[in-house]
């Protein structure tokens, strides 16, 4: 069943979209964030990842608690999978060349601020890391930026055919993506519970089950995980702490922070908004403390710790306790102090109190004493504890612990023009094909189910144009490393390459997917080759015949033949932005 013709891709902004649901760059999600959740309903619909119930890892999973299932998940996600986020692998563009995209339909000033690489300027942060340097663009000029495509499942397993990868791979939105999809297909957790956050240099997810969850790249993150202090917690937290957030996706809709229009279920963004801002609070007892102490820490070496050995009052300085804390399996902690002290030398003790530091045995006593009263009131009483020399640097220790127990996330306002669109009812019980023929039987009803069918790469079941825009004027990798090349050493190379593709069944990979992972369909292979014959001649016309098996390309005087895989027949002709299909 092919897509309903009333999809009028004379409309440039509807063409823009379409196409952008192949290359899936951080802007074009930006600019379509209704492009957002169909990555993950692509992956939902993909075969490779409903194998991975099959491996053993996964043996019973579904019996788990919430907690096995998630860290089963992460585990397969470490070993399959690395983080990747360089400039070569889907190469780059300019912001001249976006802005010429975007801005019949879009304030490139709002642009602005809101994207990091088009000069967002909201937070000190960017400032901080210095933006361009810390992504390797300062070596170009400012106008060139990274296209940072988003990969579907199979594109993110084909990095191990890729040179320096023994794994998949793929950027934050990808992962994020991942992440869903599997903790909705092998987790079994409602799409309903699950959030897709994206800021303006990362993607996370949030889970409302339990306390919550939120996955990080390849990691998750519980609530006590938030609070605990270590290296993983800190990177984990800096996009809400710096990042404003730009886009909250679900299975109902999205809500941006620019467009005052969202198609997000107003309900349940308010309960996300809800469960979001409890996860990033907590109270502060003497583990959050001791925490905070790990965390920030300039502020460890005001204390340090009284021991009753045996009857002998011994002391140690808060530092070297932590120190320790590195080469052991206890802990600063209330629970497992007592054993880590015992792994503590002789010589680190001191019998006496250490001079200048204050005795955390005191400040732990107030916190006891004090549960559940004001930040501000357990400030005043560690000042009293205390005495005024240590006055100005608490007051500093007590602005960044309130920092740390509590964010305010910034996130869309609520205030919104809520639009009711047809929501998919997929459910964790669904089979497969059950989903696969769910969302291609919604395509006439709903966007969300169109899009994923485009993302998903069904090309039986879609117009071909929008395709066919992404694959020639998007791809810039595969040209710019042939472009010393002639024609036929081009095609001798592509008929060199397996002719296998990353993708199952009747659906096409783009011209720098072939070329990244060194192989592909006849019909991918045709499709890269008309993209270097384009961009080198502008004024060429090529035709691509596609007769199930067979594949031909023609330009001028040239044919080239190709062996396709697919069982699809299409006739393309292709000359500068004009595309005519039968």
């Amino acid at each position: 069943m092919e897509l309903s013709s009333s999809t009028d891709f004379s409309d440039k902004k509807i063409l823009e979209k379409y196409s952008s649901a192949f290359t899936l760059s951080d802007m074009e999600i930006f600019i379509f964030p209704e492009l957002f959740y169909p990555l993950i309903l692509a992956d939902i619909m993909s075969p490779e990842l409903w194998r991975w119930k099959d491996d053993p890892w996964f043996k019973d999973v579904e019996k788990k608690s919430f907690n096995v299932k998630a860290n089963r998940i992460k585990q397969y996600i470490i070993q399959n999978y690395v983080f990747n986020l360089d400039l070569s692998t889907w190469g780059l563009t300019s912001k001249s060349t976006e802005i010429g995209r975007f801005s019949d339909f879009f304030d490139m000033e709002m642009l602005k601020q809101s994207n990091a690489l088009f000069g967002y300027e909201g937070d000190k942060y960017y400032f901080d890391i210095d933006i361009r340097k810390h992504f390797g663009l300062d070596k170009y000029d400012s106008d060139i930026i990274p296209y940072w495509k988003t990969e579907t499942i199979e594109a993110m397993g084909a990095f191990r055919y890729k040179e320096n990868f023994k794994t998949g791979a793929g950027e934050c939105v990808s992962l994020s993506a991942l992440y869903a999809a599997a903790m909705f297909v092998v987790g079994k957790i409602p799409l309903e519970k699950i959030f897709l956050i994206a800021t303006p240099l990362h993607s996370q997810n949030f889970i409302i089950e339990k306390d919550g969850l939120i996955t990080n790249n390849r990691r998750i993150v519980t609530k006590n995980m938030w609070y605990n202090g270590t290296s993983l917690s800190e990177k984990a937290r800096r996009a809400m702490e710096n990042e404003k957030v730009t886009i909250v996706s679900h299975i109902s809709g999205y809500v941006h922070t620019i467009y005052k229009e969202a198609t997000i279920d107003r309900s349940a963004y308010k309960f996300f908004s809800e469960k979001l801002k409890e996860f990033l609070a907590t109270d502060l007892t003497s583990l959050i403390f001791i925490n905070f102490l790990r965390f920030k820490s300039k502020y460890k070496t005001l204390f340090q710790y009284r021991y009753d050995y045996s009857g002998t009052i011994k002391y140690v300085s808060l530092e070297k306790m932590f120190e320790y804390e590195h080469t052991s399996k206890f802990s600063v902690s209330s629970d497992t102090r007592s054993s880590l002290l015992k792994d503590i030398e002789g010589d680190d003790f001191h019998l006496s109190p250490i001079q200048w530091k204050i005795m955390l045995n005191d400040i732990e006593a107030i916190l006891d004493k004090h549960s559940g009263k004001s930040l501000k009131e357990i400030e005043n009483e560690f000042i009293r504890k205390t005495g005024t020399q240590y006055e100005e640097v608490i007051q500093d220790m007590f602005k960044e612990l309130n920092d740390f127990i509590l964010i305010d996330p910034k996130i869309p306002d609520q205030d919104k023009n809520y639009t009711i669109t047809d929501r998919l009812d997929i459910k964790t019980e669904n089979s497969r094909e059950e989903i696969v023929n769910l969302i291609t039987s919604q395509q006439e009803n709903s966007e969300t189910a169109r899009l994923s069918l485009y993302v998903y790469r069904d090309m039986d079941r879609l117009d071909w144009r929008p395709f066919i825009k992404a694959a020639i004027e998007r791809n810039p990798v595969s040209f710019t490393e042939l472009n010393e090349k002639n024609n036929y050493e081009v095609y001798s190379l592509l008929k060199e390459l397996p002719v296998e593709s990353i993708y199952d069944g009747n659906r096409l990979a783009l011209p720098d997917e072939v070329w990244n992972f060194k192989r592909g369909d006849g019909i991918e292979k045709a499709f890269l080759l008309a993209d270097f014959l384009l961009h080198k001649d502008k004024e060429a016309t090529v035709n691509i015949e596609i007769k199930n098996k067979d594949v031909l390309l023609l330009s001028g005087t040239h044919q080239f033949h190709f062996i396709s895989n697919k069982n699809l027949k299409k006739s393309i002709n292709i000359k500068g932005t004009d595309y005519m299909i039968t």
